[in-house]
């Protein structure tokens, strides 16, 4: 059965930011990147493109109006680029009315159609790159990917009326100034962090999350579906983990969790807007909802209670026991075998209760297991004490890491001068 790409209106916007693709804590680094007109006198049309286009050249003052007769085409067999049309489609219309058909190109593309294509595409573009041409007749998105032809779409997004987001706003004119867009991403991880383990969000909150991540073009969901505080996706053979681990969040409010169909709806969903689901499962720390759901988890056999306060590094797996391992071998396994993906997070961070030699021993352990299910291992910046394999990903969180003290700079800036042995990547570095 076909797959269909569908967007909803957002009936209520508000500030939203670009994440940065890289590497920061408890959330992405955010900056918008604002692209506005020259002002008056300018000729040029008052725009707002998140994130920047790598080229811009406005063709004043052609503009194309949206009409009854407009139509979407894309090349005959060419599934995505039809997926991608109804989405655009159901973006621009809310009924069968006002949303313009989506067909397959017989012949020359007529005026008043947009045209989504990979033929005649520059190999200059990649994979994710895109251009995008607007006159007063035509409107045509051409890439060599279908990641390419969505990541136009979003373009067209932004340079559409705002009031094409809001349902109540139909039926309103629609239509795009005369433009010439070139556009190759400059990051390969263009990530956000969603935190789902100290505050629940429910399927549909994290859906609309991702469709505003899409939205700015970001390609990798880093979902942190573990913590202290709540245990958010179902482990089979493990029950306890969800119904008493994922029973509360910080502030002791109603916690949640996601089934294993919720979470591989989740990961299609993402999926299907270019997104990589990475998931983490922090450990061997923050992980007091693990412990208090099974006992045989500490060291000495004695549940914790729920903890649903803030405090960090107080809590540890214990990892001299046997079940610890069979235990993560499972739900790094469970996760695995629903995430696509090539990467698992492992957390790594904050760990105040093991010595320098456990700690190393565990991640070097935990790295063998993830790799076992085709994986490549991501952590935060202190997983580098152990020894990792080539392909590993490292994220910092620390801005003055690896210097002791801290410093004016942004874990961004960090990132960039940090030195690791060759094969070990940075967040901004990592391909799929």
């Amino acid at each position: 059965m076909k797959k269909k790409l569908t967007v909803k209106s957002q009936n209520y916007p508000g500030s939203t930011m670009l994440a940065l693709p890289t590497i920061a804590h408890f959330s992405v680094l955010w900056l918008a990147v604002l692209l506005v007109g020259c002002g008056e006198g300018s000729g040029e049309p008052e725009h707002m493109i998140i994130p920047l286009p790598a080229s811009v050249e406005w063709m004043a003052p052609d503009t194309f109006h949206f009409a009854e007769e407009t139509r979407i085409l894309f090349d005959t067999a060419d599934t995505e680029a039809e997926r991608i049309g109804e989405f655009l489609s159901g973006l621009i219309g809310n009924s069968t009315e006002t949303m313009p058909p989506v067909e397959a190109r017989s012949g020359d593309v007529a005026d008043g159609s947009i045209y989504l294509t990979r033929e005649g595409a520059s190999s200059s573009l990649g994979s994710e790159g895109y251009e995008l041409t607007v006159t007063g007749s035509q409107v045509t998105v051409r890439a060599s990917e279908p990641a390419g032809l969505f990541y136009g779409v979003q373009t067209i997004r932004h340079l559409l009326p705002p009031a094409v987001e809001y349902t109540a706003a139909y039926p309103r004119p629609l239509f795009l100034a005369a433009v010439h867009i070139t556009d190759v991403p400059r990051f390969e991880w263009r990530g956000t962090m969603l935190d789902v383990a100290r505050h629940f969000l429910p399927l549909r909150d994290v859906k609309r999350f991702i469709d505003l991540a899409a939205l700015y073009k970001l390609n990798r969901l880093h979902l942190h579906l573990s913590d202290d505080q709540g245990w958010r996706i179902e482990i089979p053979g493990w029950p306890n983990l969800t119904e008493h681990g994922g029973s509360t969040e910080v502030g002791g409010g109603l916690g949640g969790y996601y089934s294993t169909d919720e979470y591989a709806e989740l990961v299609e969903y993402a999926q299907n807007r270019f997104i990589t689901v990475v998931p983490e499962i922090d450990m061997p720390g923050h992980t007091n909802a693990a412990l208090a759901s099974y006992a045989d988890l500490n060291c000495d056999g004695i549940a914790p209670d729920l903890y649903t306060g803030t405090n960090v590094g107080f809590s540890t797996l214990c990892v001299d026991k046997d079940i610890t391992y069979d235990f993560l071998d499972d739900v790094i396994r469970e996760i695995s075998a629903r995430t696509p993906g090539p990467y698992f997070h492992v957390g790594g961070d904050e760990v105040e209760e093991l010595s320098e030699e456990e700690y190393i021993t565990f991640i070097e352990r935990i790295q063998s297991i993830v790799g076992s299910y085709g994986k490549r291992m991501v952590g935060w910046d202190e997983v580098t004490l152990g020894n990792l394999e080539s392909g590993s990903v490292v994220q910092l969180w620390r801005p003055y890491w690896p210097s002791d003290e801290s410093e004016d700079v942004d874990s961004a800036q960090a990132a960039l001068r940090a030195e690791f042995k060759t094969g070990i990547l940075r967040a901004v570095e990592a391909g799929a």
